[in-house]
């Protein structure tokens, strides 16, 4: 089986080295955010779907920044995945993976991002026709030492860590040849988010992005 989605999905795993993860609480704030990473040179965000006001914040972002894609993440059932694509988001983002999404999103209407942890998920995920995972949660389950054993077995497969990442670390992932980019939530703090501190996010923002030198793989 192939779906249309890895292609697509790869393509926002490519517009920056980080994907910063965030939780909104007050969806009046999130365009004003996209801008800040966007000003940082942050191209795509993924929003969670951990609070009442995050598909207004999606659909905020989608709306007011489009220069910035905006992704779904949290995506625990299907609904939740009609419901981010209603809501204007370009792809979506799981923190794990059930047969029932993974078929639904392959012929859904935005790309869809499994999340694994064991190299059985990513052998699921590859006869559902994926190629791009989320590595959740990274730290915990082997970062960079997990991503490193699983390149030789599944040498197709591509990963965006996400998980107990931070500035310090990050370089460590985004240096390995199967990883396209980072997820953190570094970039958002919660208190920057409550003051409206927009400067030091656009800062934080702009440390992440540099922090591959060179092209993505």
């Amino acid at each position: 089986m192939s779906t249309k989605q890895d292609p697509t999905v790869e393509h926002f795993l490519r517009l920056s080295p980080v994907m910063p993860v965030v939780t909104i609480d007050d969806a009046a704030a999130a365009a004003d955010l996209a801008r800040a990473l966007l000003r940082g040179g942050i191209r795509v965000i993924e929003v969670t779907l951990r609070t009442p006001a995050a598909l207004r914040a999606i659909e905020a972002i989608a709306r007011a920044v489009p220069e910035i894609s905006v992704g779904a993440g949290t995506v625990l059932s299907v609904a939740d995945l009609h419901a981010a694509a209603s809501a204007g988001a370009s792809f979506a983002i799981s923190p794990g993976a059930t047969g029932t999404l993974l078929a639904a999103a392959a012929v859904g209407h935005i790309p869809y991002l499994p999340a694994v942890a064991t190299a059985s998920e990513v052998m699921t995920g590859l006869a559902a026709g994926y190629h791009c995972f989320k590595l959740f949660p990274a730290g915990a389950v082997g970062g960079t030492a997990l991503l490193k054993a699983l390149a030789a077995p599944f040498a197709q497969v591509r990963f965006c860590p996400t998980g107990g990442i931070t500035q310090d670390t990050v370089k460590s992932y985004l240096d390995l040849p199967n990883v396209l980019c980072a997820g953190g939530s570094w970039l958002t703090p919660a208190d920057a988010l409550a003051t409206r501190d927009w400067a030091r996010i656009e800062a934080l923002a702009a440390k992440a992005a540099a922090s591959r030198s060179g092209p993505s793989r």
